[in-house]
C-alpha cells in the first residue's frame, strides 16, 4: 500500500472571514493510497484552531507506520485532519477494490440534500447586500463574531432575505452578557440555531441559561467521545470530518449522537467537493445541512459535486466511493 500526499489551493470567489480572521483561499492536503492497481482518494482541510497546519497533517502521514485497513489507522492517528483524509481514502479504495459503490458498503443510499449557503462576517450593510444576492436560497448561514454589531447584521440580512431560514455561527466569538443581549432580537428574527456561541472552555455556561434557540456545538465535538459532556448544554451536534477523523468515526458519531437525542447537523471546512463527498452520506439523516465549501472556490476538482442553487446532487464515482 503506497501512500502519497499532495498540497492543493482552491482560490476562493472573494474573501472569507470569520471571526478568527480571514482567507482568500482553501488549502488542502490531498491523500492517494495505492494497493493492487487501484487508487482512493481522499482530502481534509488543516485547522489552525486545532493546532494543524499543512505541514504538520503532512508529516502525520508520511511518519505513519504501515497500515492494512482502516481499523489499524485509528489506532495510531487522532482524531484530525490526517486521519480524515486517509480513512476517507481508505473507503474510496475499498469501493473501487471490490467493484461496490460506497453505498452498499455502508448501506446508506445517497440522495440529493439541501445545503446552507454562508455568508462570510463582514459589515452589516455589505452582509445585507450579499443577503440580497443570495435572498432566494432556503438557508442561509451567517458567520457572526461580537464586537456590538451582530444585532445590525441580522436586522440588515432579514431585511433582505425575509423568507430564507437563518441559522448564525459565532465561531466561539460572544461573551455571556453578548449573548443575553442577542438572544432577544434573534427570536425576533426568527434565528432557527445559534452555533457555538461560547468557546469551547466556557461551555459551562450553556448549563445556566435559558435557551429559546437550539444551540448547536461545533468546537466542542469532535468525535464520539465528546458527546458526554454536550450533554445538557447543546441541542444539535455538528459533525465534520475533519474534526472526527474521518467517516468511520463520523458513522460512529451520528449513531451515538441520535441515542443520545441530539439534532444532527453536517458541517465541513472550507474545501473541495472531494471533503464534501463522504459527508453527503452522513448528511443522509442530517437535520442541517452545511456544505457549501464548493460554492465559495473559483475552481473546483474535476467532476466536481453538482449544486443546483442549494441542492446537492450524489457525487459523480469518479469523484469519490
Amino acid at each position: 500500500m503506497i501512500i502519497e500526499t499532495n498540497v492543493d489551493v482552491f482560490p476562493l470567489k472573494k474573501i472569507f472571514t470569520i471571526s478568527r480572521g480571514s482567507r482568500s483561499s482553501a488549502e488542502v492536503v490531498t491523500v492517494k493510497i495505492s494497493n493492487d492497481g487501484y487508487e482512493g482518494f481522499g482530502e481534509c482541510v488543516p485547522y489552525k484552531r486545532y493546532n494543524e497546519t499543512l505541514e504538520s497533517v503532512i508529516d502525520q502521514i508520511k511518519n505513519l507506520k504501515p497500515i492494512k485497513d482502516k481499523s489499524e489507522l485509528y489506532k495510531l492517528l487522532p482524531p484530525g485532519a490526517a486521519r480524515n483524509a486517509l480513512d476517507c481514502a481508505l473507503w474510496d479504495l475499498e469501493a473501487k477494490s471490490k467493484n461496490m459503490s460506497i453505498e452498499k458498503l455502508t448501506s446508506i443510499d445517497f440522495s440529493p440534500v439541501i445545503t446552507s449557503f454562508t455568508l462570510s462576517l463582514d459589515t452589516p450593510k455589505k452582509m445585507g447586500e450579499e443577503a440580497k444576492l443570495h435572498s432566494d436560497l432556503p438557508i442561509l448561514k451567517i458567520k457572526l463574531g461580537g464586537g456590538g454589531q451582530d444585532i445590525d447584521r441580522i436586522k440588515a440580512i432579514r431585511k433582505f432575505a425575509p423568507n430564507s431560514d437563518l441559522i448564525v455561527d459565532a465561531n466561539e466569538g460572544w461573551t455571556l452578557d453578548e449573548y443575553r443581549k442577542l438572544i432577544p432580537h434573534f427570536v425576533e428574527e426568527k434565528i432557527k440555531m445559534i452555533e457555538q456561541p461560547f468557546p469551547s472552555e466556557n461551555d459551562e455556561e450553556l448549563k445556566n441559561i435559558e435557551r429559546p434557540i437550539p444551540i448547536c456545538a461545533d468546537e466542542s465535538c469532535h468525535d464520539a467521545s465528546s458527546l458526554d459532556k454536550c450533554v445538557g448544554k447543546y441541542d444539535v451536534i455538528n459533525i465534520k470530518l475533519d474534526k472526527t477523523g474521518g467517516l468511520t468515526e463520523g458513522l460512529n458519531l451520528i449513531n451515538k449522537a441520535k441515542s443520545y437525542n441530539f439534532d444532527i447537523m453536517v458541517g465541513c471546512m472550507v474545501g473541495s467537493s472531494l471533503a464534501m463527498a463522504p459527508a453527503l452520506l452522513l448528511a443522509q439523516s442530517a437535520k442541517w445541512v452545511d456544505l457549501d465549501g464548493p460554492l465559495l472556490l473559483s475552481k473546483d476538482r474535476e467532476n466536481p459535486l453538482i449544486y443546483n442553487k442549494s441542492k446537492i446532487q450524489p457525487p459523480n464515482k469518479d469523484l469519490w466511493g
